[in-house]
């Protein structure tokens, strides 16, 4: 196959990564730009940073120094958390650009190297499986918080000015700091209201950025562990064989095929080890929170405001399952290796060869694990004790607010 062609078929297969972190200036850049983009991209950065900025610290003095109705503060919370892991993330995939580069190229080669029709055949089913979880996540993550900030913008509230008056203006998602900029009045309202919604696509896009990476990385290797586990079952009386290379030979092959994956799956995991645990930490707290508006404001938000917490619910349970999902996939897919290499019939190969298996059962034993700050391994166990514990973690949080305030209505704190 001409390079052109397997050029097509790698940038089809990492063209949604491209198209949403290049946008904020995340995607890695390559020896191929000009100064001109190059200059364009920290420009592009510097604005991010910056809108995330504006809308953080404003909240952050608000939370501390303006805002006394404990309720509102907690309320305000949420979306700061949001707002925080989003600037987090998005300066690990700016720190690990140099490693998201060297991935993309690692695909590229791998699709150059590839000769028989039935590994590109797989590389090709694993890399459209990549782009629909890809897709799949953008959808879900953007529509989730971008929702709830349409629907307050969408929310007139009113706000008490000295004694006797009052102004009417538009909700914003995060509180603003009225020394900083007074959002209760127009046309600041409006301005700042823009502003946290640029803000908060920006935020998303990081998340929905990591997310299709690690879904793409993610299934480019199975896809080559796949590739791998075939070579497997053709070692004994393979396609090798015709070619008449001989068994040490191919399985020589089959050796560096398989620390060439795991070398890729090791990148993988140090890029996304400390995205992974701000994502769970993060998403699990606002799941918490989101559980604690519903319940405690359920006579004061109305149906819009329902439909909004529903959907942020379903982004964030999601994202931390498609990450989960990916985790436990590949490691799956490491063990299936050894497992693949003891079922052949190791038996009718040459002695040297044979034992040669025992090195790939043992190396596929010891597998990469995908895991949340080095701390935890993500699997879908790991999913269902996150939930778990969330719902418990509500249970109680809701249990004790009501408590205290049975406590001080009968004035014995």
């Amino acid at each position: 196959m001409c390079q052109s062609v397997t050029k097509d078929l790698h940038d089809h297969s990492v063209q949604l990564n491209r198209w949403f972190l290049k946008p904020i200036g995340a995607w890695p850049q390559f020896s191929t730009i000009s100064s001109r983009e190059k200059a364009l991209s920290r420009i592009v950065i510097f604005t991010c940073y910056s809108l995330i900025a504006f809308t953080v610290v404003p909240c952050v003095l608000n939370i501390f120094f303006e805002e006394r109705d404990i309720e509102l503060k907690l309320r305000a919370i949420g979306p700061l958390s949001h707002w925080l892991m989003g600037g987090m993330n998005y300066s690990s995939l700016l720190l690990h650009s140099t490693d998201i580069r060297q991935c993309v190229r690692h695909m590229e080669m791998d699709w150059r190297i590839i000769k028989r029709s039935q590994d590109r055949e797989i590389m090709a089913r694993n890399a459209k499986l990549g782009r629909f979880v890809a897709g799949f996540c953008a959808i879900f993550m953007h529509s989730g918080v971008f929702s709830y900030s349409i629907v307050s913008g969408m929310t007139t509230v009113s706000v008490s000015i000295g004694v006797n008056r009052s102004v009417s203006m538009l909700q914003l998602p995060c509180p603003s700091y009225s020394k900083f900029v007074d959002a209760r009045f127009s046309p600041a309202n409006e301005i700042v209201l823009v502003m946290q919604l640029l803000s908060c696509f920006i935020v998303n896009s990081t998340t929905v950025g990591a997310c299709s990476l690690a879904a793409v990385f993610a299934m480019h290797a199975c896809g080559q562990l796949d590739i791998l586990t075939l070579r497997l079952d053709k070692l004994v009386e393979g396609e090798g064989a015709k070619e008449n290379k001989s068994a040490q030979k191919r399985l020589a092959d089959i050796v560096n095929h398989h620390l060439r994956v795991l070398r890729f799956i090791a990148r993988i995991e140090d890029i996304m080890h400390q995205i992974c645990l701000i994502e769970l930490v993060g998403c699990t707290f606002n799941l918490c929170m989101l559980g604690y508006y519903s319940i405690t404001w359920w006579n004061k938000i109305d149906t819009k405001s329902i439909a909004a917490y529903i959907i942020v619910y379903i982004s964030m349970s999601f994202n931390i399952f498609i990450f989960c999902y990916i985790g436990e996939t590949l490691t799956q897919q490491c063990k299936k290796i050894g497992e693949t290499a003891y079922m052949i019939d190791w038996y009718r190969l040459p002695h040297k060869t044979a034992l040669g298996l025992i090195l790939i059962i043992s190396r596929s034993s010891a597998v990469i694990k995908i895991t949340a700050g080095k701390l935890i391994q993500l699997s879908i166990a790991t999913f269902s004790d996150v939930s778990i514990n969330r719902y418990f973690s509500v249970i109680i949080f809701i249990s004790n607010y009501y408590y205290f305030r049975l406590l001080k209505r009968l004035s014995f704190i």
